[in-house]
This record gives C-alpha cells, structure tokens and sequence, in this order.
C-alpha cells in the first residue's frame, strides 16, 4: 500500500501526546513527515540533539530545524554540554534531554525505531544470555501495565528498514547520515551488516522468531513487574530501596532470578546475567553485614532483616523509608 507507513503512524499516535526525538536521520526525518501529515495534533514539539561529534551533528540539528520550521512545528534543539566517548554517554545525554521536554510538555517521546532496530538488540541479548528483561528490549516500554504507563512510544516498532526507506524516497525525505553507522569498531554496526544478514540468509524464520522471542518476554517482564509492585512490600530509601528478607525467603534460585532485576530496577539498577547470578546466591546466603558491589556503580547491603540495593555513594539515613511500589 503507498501510504501504509503514513496509517501506520497515525494509528500508533492516535490520542497520544507526543515530542517527537528527530535526529536528523533517514528513519527520523521519515516519522517526523509522516506525523506531520497523518497524526498532527499528537505531536506537542519536535526536538533534536547535536551529540558535538562532528560537521554531520550540526548539519542534522540545522535541517531538523529547517523541516519543522517549513511544516510550522515547534522544534526544541540542544547540543551536548561535553562530548561523550561511548555510545553509552551519548544515549544518556540525548535521554536527559528528551525527558526533560516531555515532561515540560506532560508528553511521550516517540522515537523512530523499527522493526529491525529491535531484531538488532534481541540478537544482541541472545549472544549475552540475557534474561526477560534484556530480551524484551525496546518491547518493554510498550509492555508496562497502566499503572507503569510507557514514557516512549514507538509509531515505527511495525515497519521495517525497508519500508521506511521507500517511504522517504517515495516522499523525497531529506535527511543526514550519520558516519558512525559505518563504523566497524560498534558492535551493533558489524550485527546489522555482518553477522544478522548472514544468520538470516541461512535460516529465513530466525527474524520472526527473535521478534516472538522478545515479545514474549516483554509479557513476561510486564507480569514480574506487576508482581513485585503487588506482592513485594519495597521500602523507598533516599538512593535505593530495600525489601524485607522474608519478603524472598520462599523463593527457589530460579524465581529470584526472575524478581531481582525488577527489584534493582527501583533503584535505577541494571542487572546483567552475572549481577542476577552473584545476587541470587547472596540472597541465600542471608548474612547480616555483608555487601555485593553489581555494574553501573550500586551495591546490594544486608542490613538488620532487609536487604538494600542502592548507589555505593549513597548515605542513607536511619529511618528515612516510604513505599517504592510503581516506582
């Protein structure tokens, strides 16, 4: 159908709304276009964000702003106040910034992912041993129960790379491509060259069955969620939270391995396979005093008959607890 991208994101932003996250590239520059003609009154602003890392940065943010200025939408640009070196610290400013927006503006922030962006990841996890919430991968906003409403929405999660190149070509989307997408030292850059291509040419259904795969843990991630915020009686500490110890005496290595990266999640705490791993056994071992040290700068404390995970810098004063459910 010409125009099946266009309905596509009118039906995924119908009563939403929206700051749409545009960085300039093909995919982006193609919701913004189709958003404008299909699903206007959901779009709150348009931002963009120059990483610092090079003329293509600038030249992005500057024909973001353009295009919105053409289509008389309100555009939000910023640029990095330092210039990160790892993809990791770039993420991490671009999201300070478009939370910020959407939260002035009581509004979503829909990216412009595609099917293939979440294959990439899924495949990722897979070669990590991730659990459920690693596979879910960017299924897991759209997963949240109502009481944990999504802060991102993702109109082109349906479509594939594909179909939003013939949009943009069919639609002359102009846009900016990023350098670093050729770069052969990312990770991702050799999965969604190399190795996914090859992997698909040698077993055609593995795309679908990766999408299954993490559909089906984005339900499962969504059911332990609701479990933790309905069963376990999480405390609130200023820089984590803590969970009486026999609020997980009952539960088998298994279950815990289950309930703990939701836990940790309160805190702002990512669990790898080897984090979930080492925590489960420190669960069972339930000795007072004792402290474990997990990735990202947190630490997991058995302190009287709680256990608290919370940033190792943390101070936390004696006391100075409230509910954490639905954190």
């Amino acid at each position: 159908m010409p125009d099946s991208l266009g309905k596509l994101v009118a039906r995924e932003l119908r009563g939403r709304r929206v700051v749409l996250a545009v960085s300039g590239g093909r995919d982006s520059m193609s919701l913004l276009h189709a958003a404008a003609a299909h699903a206007r009154a959901s779009i709150a602003c348009v931002t963009s964000f120059d990483h610092g890392t090079g003329a293509h940065a600038t030249d992005a943010l500057a024909l973001v702003r353009r295009v919105a200025a053409e289509l008389d939408i309100e555009m939000i640009g910023a640029r990095a106040s330092f210039q990160g070196r790892t993809e990791a610290e770039w993420r991490a400013q671009r999201w300070s910034f478009l939370r910020t927006v959407a939260g002035e503006r009581g509004a979503q922030v829909a990216t412009a992912h595609t099917r293939d962006d979440q294959l990439e990841p899924v495949l990722m996890r897979v070669m990590r041993g991730s659990g459920a919430r690693g596979l879910a991968a960017l299924g897991a906003d759209a997963s949240r129960s109502a009481a944990r409403a999504p802060a991102i929405v993702r109109p082109l999660l349906g479509a594939a790379r594909g179909d939003v190149a013939a949009y943009a070509a069919r639609n002359r989307v102009a846009w900016v491509e990023d350098p670093g997408n050729a770069r052969p030292d990312h990770l991702r850059n050799r999965i969604r060259r190399d190795l996914l291509p090859a992997l698909l040419r040698a077993a055609p259904s593995l795309g679908p069955d990766l999408l299954a795969l993490a559909d089906r843990a984005a339900r499962l991630r969504t059911e332990v969620d609701c479990f933790v915020d309905r069963e376990l009686a999480l405390e609130l500490h200023y820089g984590g939270v803590s969970i009486a110890r026999p609020m997980l005496r009952g539960y088998d290595p298994e279950s815990l391995a289950l309930l703990w990266p939701a836990i940790a999640a309160r805190a702002g705490a990512t669990l790898d396979r080897r984090g979930t791993d080492r925590l489960v056994a420190f669960t069972k071992q339930m000795r007072k005093g004792a402290r474990i040290q997990l990735s990202g700068g947190f630490e997991v404390v058995s302190h009287r008959d709680a256990l608290i995970v919370r940033r190792e810098s943390a101070e936390v004063p004696e006391g100075a607890l409230g509910r954490a459910s639905g954190v």
